[in-house]
């Protein structure tokens, strides 16, 4: 017969002190049998309180009054102190709610930041911060320059719309990756502060018109939004790069 209501260290103290009704003590009994541990601690509890009520029934000449007395002291004493180990809990608990509710009315709910926000960015920023990481990886390595980067050949090859970069930031390098939904592009990017940046673009598979978003991730930091059905990430390393006003301006010129 399984037990219905978790059995708690109550329900323990109460079978050690007889006090639970049939139905109960079953369901103790079986929850004992499956924890062994547990039930050598309360047979050794059972063991030292029949101890104690043989010495307390024994009404022989030979009994010490004394003795019979710190028996009785020391069977309250258990039974005060499974008494208090009960409160107790029920203290804690209680202590824990009541700060959580003074926490709440003096500093107001807690929320998350948006780069530490509990929902997590869209499976493609990963995508982008990995693709960030590459390209850095590329830049360590001598390697040809990009030869005329034209947006319109992008579109034509992908369907993907590239944003206007500033006059001031140079390509170094564009790559096209497979993905899911169709081929996304990176290109890797330094500022006129000679600060790398990587701008990467991806048919995530749904339509959406999305604002700029920030995250952390991955030792890195990315803005991303979505404008119809292609996404967009401005991914940096460096936190000094205001990412979400230029994200927000590369965005503007796509509209």
């Amino acid at each position: 017969m399984k037990a219905i209501d978790p059995v708690i260290d109550v329900d323990l103290d109460a079978y050690v002190d007889g006090q639970l009704d049939v139905a109960r003590r079953i369901q103790v009994e079986t929850f004992l049998s499956e924890n062994p541990i547990i039930a050598a601690k309360v047979m050794a509890d059972l063991s030292m309180r029949g101890e104690l009520r043989l010495a307390l029934a024994s009404e022989s000449a030979f009994g010490r009054p004394e003795t019979r007395d710190a028996a009785r002291r020391l069977e309250r004493g258990l039974a005060y102190g499974r008494f208090l180990h009960s409160v107790q809990r029920i203290a804690a608990v209680g202590i824990l709610v009541a700060a959580g509710w003074i926490a709440h009315t003096s500093f107001g709910a807690f929320t998350a930041t948006e780069v530490a926000a509990s929902v997590p960015a869209p499976a493609y920023v990963e995508d982008a911060v990995r693709a960030y990481q590459t390209a850095l990886l590329r830049q360590s390595v001598p390697s040809q320059t990009v030869a005329g980067y034209k947006p319109e050949d992008i579109r034509a090859a992908t369907a993907i719309v590239m944003p206007q970069l500033p006059d001031d930031w140079a390509i170094t390098d564009v790559q096209i990756f497979p993905s899911e939904f169709g081929p996304s592009v990176e290109m890797a990017i330094k500022t006129a502060q000679g600060k790398p940046l990587s701008l990467f673009a991806v048919r995530p598979g749904g339509f959406a018109v999305l604002p700029v978003h920030h995250v952390a991730l991955h030792s890195a930091e990315a803005a991303y939004w979505q404008i119809g059905d292609v996404a967009y990430a401005l991914v940096a390393g460096d936190r000094d790069i205001n990412l979400d006003v230029a994200a927000d301006n590369l965005a503007r010129t796509l509209y």
